[in-house]
């Protein structure tokens, strides 16, 4: 599965990548997230639950971040378990580039999945991906509004943010969005036993 896309945030490139590597904004952000913790230089794991119906599925995995270049991007990799549904991993590219609303969050994804997981239909994980995708960056815009106000007064005065952000489309951190298609995709399977 491959996914690319965009995504113009209020904040800086500073203030995007402090809150894209902050361990807390991300398990705050992230639908169903139980953990996110740093486990060594640029490597973390995460912990999600996610229901779906009547069915619940837990995931663990870990994150690897590399080609490091603060603030502008980054390269990670991501190898998740989902239990007996099954397995994801992942590997993405995350750019943030200036400019004058502040900043441009784009990523590339390429993930796989094994095991039960990969017996669901790509139109279902595209779906229910992209739904976790609008939930997670209501929740950061959110959050980016209650750390940085400034940044979002000037533009709603200028008129260029709307009161209820983050209606623009699917776009997410990479790592993010892997883990969350990978949750959903381990959901999915469990609904359909």
């Amino acid at each position: 599965m491959d996914m690319q896309g965009s995504r113009q945030l209020a904040v800086t490139q500073q203030q995007a990548w402090d809150a894209l590597n902050d361990p807390a904004v991300l398990k705050a952000c992230i639908p169903g997230c139980d953990k996110v913790e740093a486990t060594g230089e640029n490597q973390y794991a995460i912990a999600m639950a996610l229901k779906i119906g009547p069915v619940s599925a837990k995931f663990t995995g870990k994150i690897s971040l590399t080609e490091m270049n603060p603030p502008a991007s980054y390269k990670l990799s991501f190898d998740g378990q989902g239990g007996v549904a099954g397995f994801g991993k992942g590997s993405a590219a995350v750019t943030l580039t200036p400019n004058n609303e502040g900043c441009e969050l784009s990523y590339t994804v390429h993930a796989s999945v094994g095991g039960k997981v990969a017996q669901l239909g790509q139109r279902l994980i595209d779906g229910a991906a992209k739904s976790m995708a609008e939930d997670f960056f209501r929740r950061f815009d959110g959050e980016m509004q209650r750390q940085h106000p400034e940044s979002y007064a000037a533009k709603m005065v200028m008129g260029d943010v709307a009161a209820e952000p983050a209606a623009s489309g699917p776009a997410i951190p990479v790592w993010v969005w892997t883990v969350a298609a990978a949750v959903l995709i381990a959901a999915a399977v469990w609904l359909a036993q």
